[in-house]
């Protein structure tokens, strides 16, 4: 289906094209001025300087195209208004017949892309050295949505959790577990055996390793140093070592996906930087041969810097002096693994907004390179700090780093408690219950932010009933079914029928905003944008309870209108779980 304002323009532009005027000037907006008009075109204001007419005087022409004899059924209304807008408003029958496409359509009126593209979405990036705290989830959440918007669209999205598995975190860990445990087979020169199958640690004891490794790196060089050595050792192939990263993997890996299906999170490709390994001595040779790469103080670079460049662009590290490799040496070579598995036309990366320099240099020694075609697209998601409500990284409430567990857990149990004590919900439902409106209160809470601005994690805002959050669409969601249901249990098929022309203001504006719909879905993706689906699905829940207020929908006795109104709730309906389901959450049946 067309978008509303291809068809509003496609009018205008025959008109304007009529007297005379580029079509180009038929350009339609929303109105800014709901009192007044539903949409407006202001092209005659530029329409004026071009023909050196008085803007009123092509306005009125143009108005006059569209009604009278040659009046457009698309609109219930056109006038000309000083000093030359056009206002607009559509007729009943028109957005009726347009809700109706959409409610018989599987994707509501959404049309495909000309080309379907094969998109990479890198995200996650969690450290398998630690659990996922709460600086993992702004970039769970936001790949997520963006990869269920890009497959929605139709077209091939992979999401691969890129993995920080391959660094000095690694190493840290090995020596904290020298130390600890010395006794280890894996620390035995002279050991000739089988390495235990078991992990030497759970994830509990992981998580407290590494934190004392790290510390302990930052004031005792001798160590630092020990684990630099035995990083380097991992990466050569040391078997003892690599019996311990697989250790570290395995016990790492499947506390991820536990928690990432918490969090209703799901990758195709669970890669890291480890996988990139193999690639990284072809990807440095295709650099060396094309004369792109050169030493400085004995490391190899790559220079990016070009011209009109409005800040220093430092040069892209490749390997260090010692032979190490750097994340741009993964994140290159990675692009050289996924060139040869997948051929993307597009590459997304959610990544913490300071990496913005990293990716710049990544994605220029690429292109340069040529390891990706001209017109493949790179982009970069940098997204904000989730702070408490003293401006501040989120913490516990003692003041430590929170695992993203903890706050699943802490925020399920207030929706637990706010279920039972003011909710029809009871026993193990309310629990399940708990878990769907707490996953919305997290997702909505995040997704509603801006990506790239920082926001404060306000549990109490997010876990309200009221105003712009989770909870709140959920129940517009929950409240729609219930009316479904009771009309179904009145004996009634609440498919059948079709809607029909609004019959009072509030029912005009619900049919307004369901029509938005698939002008909002396609730039919320390609912007990378998920707060625009936020946006526009808490003015949707505004207007559907407005018109409930106003509507006795059940009680009306005209079975036409009643049937009517059916549709457009399950139209409605519809429209906003689609969307959630893009956010990454689900509604429940009650709440």
């Amino acid at each position: 289906m067309k978008k509303i304002l291809e068809v509003l323009e496609q009018e205008l532009k025959a008109a304007f094209a009529a007297c005379g005027y580029e079509e180009k000037f038929a350009k339609v907006v929303l109105s800014n001025r709901p009192d007044l008009c539903e949409y407006q075109c202001n092209g005659a204001m530029a329409a004026a300087k071009a023909y050196k007419k008085k803007p009123i005087d092509i306005a009125n022409a143009v108005v006059e195209q569209l009604t009278g004899e040659n009046a457009s059924p698309v609109f219930s209304q056109i006038v000309a208004v000083m000093p030359g807008f056009i206002n607009l408003k559509l007729s009943e029958s028109f957005l009726a017949d347009y809700m109706n496409g959409m409610a018989a359509d599987e994707k509501l009126g959404l049309e495909e892309p000309a080309k379907k593209e094969t998109i990479i979405v890198d995200f996650g990036g969690a450290n398998v050295a630690k659990p996922l705290h709460v600086g993992h989830l702004r970039s769970a959440v936001i790949g997520e949505s963006v990869k269920r918007m890009g497959r929605f669209l139709g077209h091939n999205v992979i999401g691969d959790v890129h993995l920080g598995d391959w660094g000095l975190q690694m190493g840290l860990i090995i020596e904290e577990l020298r130390d600890r445990k010395p006794e280890l087979p894996y620390f035995d020169e002279n050991y000739t055996g089988e390495y235990p199958a078991e992990a030497p640690f759970t994830i509990s004891e992981l998580e407290e390793i590494y934190p004392a490794a790290s510390g302990k790196s930052k004031v005792d060089e001798a160590f630092k140093e020990r684990a630099h050595q035995a990083t380097l050792k991992l990466q050569k192939g040391y078997p003892p070592f690599r019996a311990i990263w697989k250790h570290i993997m395995n016990v790492s890996v499947a506390d991820l996906k536990k928690n990432y299906s918490n969090l209703n999170v799901d990758f195709d490709l669970w890669k890291g930087e480890s996988d990139a390994e193999p690639y990284i001595q072809k990807m440095i040779d295709t650099l060396e041969a094309q004369g792109l790469v050169h030493e400085s103080q004995g490391a190899l670079v790559v220079d990016v810097a070009e011209e009109g460049d409005t800040k220093e662009i430092p040069p892209c590290l490749i390997r260090k002096s010692d032979g190490a490799s750097l994340y741009a040496t993964s994140d290159l070579a990675t692009i050289v693994e996924r060139e040869e598995d997948f051929k993307p036309d597009r590459y997304i990366y959610v990544v913490d907004k300071r990496q913005e320099l990293h990716f710049v240099q990544v994605f220029r020694c690429a292109k340069k390179a040529n390891m990706v075609d001209e017109d493949t697209k790179l982009s970069f998601v940098g997204f904000g700090t989730m702070n408490g409500k003293d401006g501040k990284p989120f913490k516990t409430r003692e003041g430590g780093v929170m695992r993203l567990e903890r706050l699943i857990a802490e925020i399920n149990e207030e929706m637990y408690k706010k279920i039972v004590e003011n909710r029809s919900v009871k026993d193990e439902n309310a629990e399940h219950t708990a878990q769907l409106v707490g996953l919305s209160a997290i997702k909505y809470g995040d997704l509603s932010n801006q990506a790239s601005k920082d926001y404060v994690f306000d549990i109490d805002r997010f876990t309200s009933f009221e105003g712009n959050t989770g909870p709140y669409i959920l129940y517009t969601i929950v409240r729609i079914k219930s009316i479904l249901n009771r009309y179904a249990e009145e004996g009634k098929n609440p498919e059948q029928g079709s809607i029909q022309g609004a019959v009072s203001d509030s029912e005009k504006t619900l049919m307004l905003e369901l029509s938005r719909f698939n002008s909002i879905i396609e730039p919320a993706f390609e912007e990378k944008a998920p707060h625009r689906i936020c946006s526009y699905i808490y003015d949707l829940a505004n207007a559907f309870n407005s018109f409930y207020h106003n509507t006795r929908i059940l009680a009306e006795e005209d079975q036409s209108k009643q049937t009517s109104w059916i549709r457009l709730l399950a139209l409605t309906e519809k429209v906003l779980e689609t969307c959630i389901d893009l956010l990454g959450f689900d509604a429940p049946e009650r709440m």
